[in-house]
């Protein structure tokens, strides 16, 4: 029988389709599929290979002399403008402001052929902390309210360029779902007297069913209400608000952990289009110490439908545990 669950952070719910359950091994990409790996080393027409730098607008390189890890260069086309001030304008009932904020684009590595599942976890390390430099620098900008970082790996994750890249968007107001779990997250400590992520955590640790990996500072878990499959959340076991708070030492450790998940999902699926999302506080307000970041990995494994779109509701065609299980499965995969 289907299942109505609820995520305990969030509070929404999802319906785990447990009829239409498939196999997690049914998942994976057909094997005939260009991969990663088998992509040439270098492109004549990317605009991020290794040699092709004069074709975009280079904000940084680490490191700045010598053969380049990462780049950060500014997107061909932004959804925001840099220059202005993001005042709002009413007109009637209708409301707006400039476009004004950041959109910058980082180059996780010079070789085409490259993604985060592949990488050395130093290397890894460079992304993340090329990640909190720029995000640091963005929120320096007293017009910047929310930094949003993501990574589109593939087509249906929304990426146009196939070269290994991640988005940093440093936006001038709270976009409301962040708002909302920021609520929830309040709600929780006055209703529960308790941290909801922390909770979520340590009761994934007692059970064990989700638990992909984890690490001295972190843990990796399918979500207990996925709303869709192998969907994992990587959280902290230190509480703190912003990824850009996240100490070094810490920041190693995640490399890691993350590079794992992914290369978990990428030899146990054929190299699964997926979007990464790191979930973080605003730059400012009280409420934000309540906050508890983490990262969200989504393959792209199904489709939104008109159910979702009118309901705000999931259908997931998978268990969670089952999708535990098979990355669990999926160790030594180096």
């Amino acid at each position: 029988m289907p299942e109505l669950r609820q995520n305990y952070v969030t509070r929404e719910w999802v319906i785990i389709a447990s009829e239409r359950a498939k196999r997690p091994s049914s998942y994976a990409e057909a094997p005939n599929r260009l991969i990663t790996a088998d992509r040439p080393e270098y492109d004549p027409r990317c605009p991020f290979c290794l040699g092709n730098e004069e074709l975009d607008l280079e904000v940084e390189r680490f490191p700045a002399e010598g053969p380049w890890m990462t780049r950060v260069v500014r997107n061909k086309f932004p959804a925001l403008a840099s220059d202005g001030v993001p005042i709002e304008a009413t007109f009637g009932i209708q409301t707006s402001m400039p476009g004004i904020g950041f959109h910058e684009v980082l180059v996780n590595h010079p070789r085409h052929n490259m993604t985060l599942a592949l990488m050395d976890p130093y290397h890894v390390q460079v992304v993340f902390e090329t990640m909190q430099r720029r995000g640091r620098y963005m929120v320096a900008d007293a017009r910047v309210q929310q930094v949003i970082f993501f990574k589109n790996h593939g087509e249906r994750a929304g990426a146009s360029l196939m070269h290994s890249h991640c988005q940093l968007i440093g936006l001038p107001v709270v976009p409301d779902s962040i708002r909302r779990r920021i609520a929830e997250t309040r709600r929780s400590f006055e209703e529960r007297g308790e941290n909801p992520i922390l909770a979520m955590l340590e009761h994934e640790l007692a059970v064990q069913e989700r638990v992909v990996t984890s690490s001295q500072h972190f843990v990796a878990f399918v979500l207990y209400a996925a709303a869709s499959p192998f969907h994992t959340w990587i959280v902290p076991r230190n509480a703190r608000s912003s990824f850009l708070d996240v100490p070094p030492e810490e920041l190693a450790d995640l490399a890691g952990i993350v590079r794992d998940v992914l290369r978990r999902l990428y030899v146990g699926l054929h190299d699964p289009d997926y979007n990464l999302i790191i979930r973080t506080a605003p730059v400012r307000g009280d409420e934000v110490s309540t906050f508890h970041w983490y990262i969200s990995i989504v393959p792209r494994l199904s489709r939104l439908a008109g159910f979702e779109l009118g309901s705000g509701m999931y259908i997931n065609p998978s268990l969670p545990e089952a999708c535990a299980s098979f990355l669990r499965d999926m160790h030594n995969t180096d």
